[in-house]
């Protein structure tokens, strides 16, 4: 008794939902596109099989005399010959358009779920970034075998079926051994197929580590140490063991599968040569016609060529739906932030606090943060001071909301910033991080991007550029704001020309990059996490000095190592171990001893004739 046939396994619903998927993303990437390359495969489909019965009339014609009959079947033949000619360039221009629209969709979907991740934790796991990668991979291109590559499977299903039937008509036996034959094909070149994503899969860490050696090579930035250390060749041997890796990964498979190959070939072969050797033996006995010997031999191969190509439209297809579930992982991920209850944010006006906060990045690791207490009040001053370590870098991130606390609760005006749109909360901020962007993009735009809706206004651009004394360094290039400030774009002509971009000394993209921030005047928040670590003595004398000015009456929060800079803020908070050791005033702070006072003692010395002993 046959078993009853149950649901799909989870594997097999998974794929016919991601097909599902995949198939109206390409109907809604070009709807023209679709039902044209389904008509053009429909003709296709159909041309082996009127071929196989013109040839076999033409011959069985010529052969009986009847000369009328004949030219016609001819020319039927030369339009067929036509339309062979024809539909192939019209099937590769629609399926490269599709193709190319397609990719275009499936580009602006990732891109716009991986922009939806508010926070920073899945940019920090390996996994996810493996995961991502794979889904990079799942391009228009590669996803043709279901979509554009449906309407081969359309044709080669209309060619085999019209040609089974002709092969029906000369040999029932045969019709049944052929499409038997294909069953064993299908079974071996799914599991290639499965097992090929597989090893890409597993292959992908090591691709991640390859491109980052490659990148690392030919990083301007990275370039001075490399040569300076002598590092070339131990990163260019780095680069080459992972890709040997790769590259025997690909071996192992590729191998694997040029002997599945050769075998399921040699089996097709096999069946075709043996129903040769029966239509001889049928010609010979006077069963068959010359005409229907060649019918049966162009049938058979026609069917065989049907039935590979239908086995590989599913093989390549099954592939590029385990390919696709990447994308559909990554694109169906949820934010990874809590999300809100409240839809506004009001303006700030009695402070921030922090209660009992409670923070490390994994269950793994040691905290970086042991129950904070800590109140910014509101338009106060407030700096944050502290060994490397100490939790300081890791308390802005915790402010901007890019981790939600372990335990412990952040309170904007006594509202947890956890039940407010994460988008309103950093619209109330100013923040300049120690780790800073430099863009390959014009002067005024690496200010600009810091409010968008300042993007085309010059006029706030170089105010934002003069209170971060970066308006002298715009304007003596060689287009100002104008210039690019990167020398990746150029082409050979513009190799001698300096108007075709210029690159910036750290502390000259500090600048811009604290312009950056002050574009974002008039926020409830402004966070400067060590503004001047990369500046001389003056600059960076008189950008604190600016700072001070523009701080005085606000709600800020500074963070530096330079404890000079800091000795007029309102509140001076020491950070160690995660804990706050002390606060107060500059001189509240000194008068007690502890902590700061033994910190600046230390820098002070540096600047007296006899320095105190470490």
């Amino acid at each position: 008794m046959t078993p009853p046939v149950g649901p799909p396994s989870p594997d097999a619903r998974r794929l016919i939902r991601h097909a599902g998927t995949a198939w109206w993303l390409c109907w809604c990437a070009g709807r023209g596109q679709t039902v044209g390359h389904l008509v053009v495969a429909g003709l296709a489909g159909l041309l082996p099989a009127g071929t196989t019965w013109l040839t076999k009339l033409l011959v069985d014609g010529l052969t009986a005399g009847r000369s009328g009959a004949v030219l016609g079947w001819a020319a039927g033949l030369a339009a067929i010959g036509l339309a062979v000619a024809a539909l192939p360039h019209l099937t590769g221009y629609l399926h490269a358009e599709l193709s190319r629209r397609l990719d275009r969709l499936m580009q602006d979907e990732l891109y716009t779920a991986v922009n939806r991740f508010q926070g920073l934790s899945r940019f920090e796991n390996p996994h996810f970034l493996d995961q991502l990668r794979m889904a990079t991979q799942a391009t228009g291109g590669s996803l043709g075998p279901v979509t554009t590559g449906l309407f081969d499977s359309v044709r080669n299903v209309i060619t085999l079926v019209s040609l089974l039937a002709t092969l029906s008509v000369l040999s029932p036996v045969m019709a049944a051994v052929v499409t038997a034959a294909a069953v064993p094909v299908l079974i071996a070149r799914v599991r290639l197929s499965k097992r090929r994503v597989t090893v890409l899969a597993g292959l992908s860490a090591a691709g991640r580590r390859q491109l980052f050696y490659s990148s690392l090579i030919t990083d301007v930035q990275a370039a001075k140490e490399i040569r300076l250390f002598g590092l070339g060749d131990f990163l260019r041997q780095r680069l080459l063991g992972q890709l040997d890796i790769i590259q025997a990964g690909e071996r192992r498979l590729d191998r694997r599968e040029a002997l599945t190959q050769a075998l399921l070939a040699l089996f097709s072969a096999g069946v075709a040569g043996l129903g040769l050797v029966w239509a001889a033996r049928s010609a010979t006995a006077g069963h068959l016609s010359v005409g229907d010997v060649m019918a049966f031999v162009a049938a058979v191969a026609g069917a065989q060529a049907a039935l590979v190509g239908l086995v590989d439209n599913l093989a390549t297809a099954h592939q590029a739906l385990l390919l696709f579930g990447y994308h559909a992982a990554v694109t169906a991920l949820p934010d990874d932030l809590p999300p809100p209850r409240a839809a506004a944010l009001a303006p700030l006006r009695r402070g921030i606090e922090l209660r009992d906060v409670w923070f490390r990045y994994d269950e793994s690791l040691p905290w970086v943060l042991r129950g904070v207490d800590l109140t910014i009040p509101y338009g106060r001053s407030v700096a944050l001071v502290g060994l490397n370590g100490a939790g300081k870098s890791t308390l802005v991130k915790l402010l901007c909301r890019f981790y939600d606390p372990t335990r412990g609760v952040i309170l904007w005006d006594g509202v947890d910033i956890r039940h407010v749109p994460v988008g309103e909360l950093r619209r109330r901020m100013g923040v300049l991080f120690q780790d800073f962007m430099s863009y390959d993009l014009t002067a005024a735009e690496n200010v600009g991007i810091g409010e968008l809706d300042a993007l085309q206004d010059r006029s706030r651009i170089t105010t934002a550029a003069r209170m971060a004394h970066a308006d002298t360094i715009v304007e003596a290039l060689p287009r100002g704001y104008d210039t690019l400030l990167s020398r990746i774009f150029f082409g050979q002509p513009d190799e001698d020309d300096p108007a075709a971009g210029v690159t910036l000394s750290g502390g000259q993209w500090q600048r811009l990059a604290l312009a950056r921030t002050l574009l974002r005047d008039g926020r409830d928040l402004l966070i400067l996490d060590e503004p001047s670590s990369g500046l001389d003595a003056q600059a960076e004398h008189r950008v604190h000095r600016r700072l001070q000015e523009h701080r005085a009456g606000r709600t800020s929060l500074l963070i530096s190592h330079r404890l000079g800079a800091v000795r007029d803020a309102d509140l001076i908070v020491v950070l160690g171990g995660g804990l706050i050791l002390e606060q107060g005033t500059h001189d509240e702070l000194i008068a007690a001893g502890g902590e700061y006072a033994q910190l600046f003692t230390v820098q002070a010395s540096g600047y007296r004739v006899h320095p105190v002993p470490l």
